[in-house]
């Protein structure tokens, strides 16, 4: 599925991959709705109509995921609403054994994620990521979303790498394929990204696996622990 003898880094994204997706799909389908329609007086489901539709007209665009701009747009600050439901922000299975396996083989490992630097810090509250990897970075630090190709050779400013040997894992078939176009060599997707919901359909031309538990013995066998003495 994955070649990890030639690989020397690996991207990571963070909601729906690392994360459990639940909770932004619990925060932007429920919790905002909710609270949003008792700010203007609205009945539950109006608000949740008149959000969903805003939202789905910025979506594959930064502002989809911009915390400033649906602050501003919506009047609300979204950072707050979100802390108050941050109880649900939590890792997918076998996330922690993973990274844990992914840091001994020595491959420099970068979150690469569209979520905003203000919620990023909360999920990072909550659940000591940064400890695993080598670098963290937002698409809101070069100005575009994964899913343009162009923020991929932007990419190389912040976290520099060689496209031929570098793995993309993502629970978006849009930015695994915008990853693919951009050069990069082999992507994962993500088929299981929200714990309260029914897997998706694998894409054609990507590998996919439910969860990490599925590599972990690949990455065992093909990057061994270096001998001692």
């Amino acid at each position: 599925m994955i070649n990890w003898t030639c690989l020397e880094t690996v991207f990571l994204d963070m909601d729906g991959t690392l994360l459990d997706l639940h909770f932004d799909n619990h925060f932007w389908l429920e919790h905002l709705p909710r609270r949003y329609a008792e700010q203007y007086d609205l009945h539950p489901g109006e608000a949740k109509d008149l959000l969903i539709s805003m939202i789905m007209a910025e979506r594959g665009t930064l502002n989809w995921y911009c915390t400033d701009y649906w602050s501003e747009r919506l009047d609300m600050d979204i950072t707050d609403l979100k802390s108050e439901v941050g109880d649900r922000i939590g890792y997918r299975p076998h996330v922690a054994s993973f990274l844990q396996a992914l840091k001994k083989t020595g491959l420099q490992s970068v979150i690469v994620t569209n979520c905003h630097p203000d919620p990023l810090k909360l999920k990072l509250r909550h659940t000591g990521l940064e400890k695993f990897v080598d670098g963290i970075v937002s698409s809101h630090q070069l100005g575009r979303p994964k899913e343009d190709i162009a923020f991929w050779k932007d990419l190389q400013r912040l976290a520099p790498y060689r496209a031929a040997t570098t793995l993309m894992v993502d629970d978006s078939f849009p930015v695994l394929e915008s990853a693919r176009s951009a050069g990069i060599a082999q992507c994962l997707g993500i088929l299981a990204p929200d714990s309260k919901q029914a897997a998706r359909e694998t894409h054609p031309e990507i590998p996919c696996v439910h969860h990490f538990d599925e590599i972990l013995t690949a990455i065992h066998q093909q990057r061994p622990l270096p001998s001692i003495g």
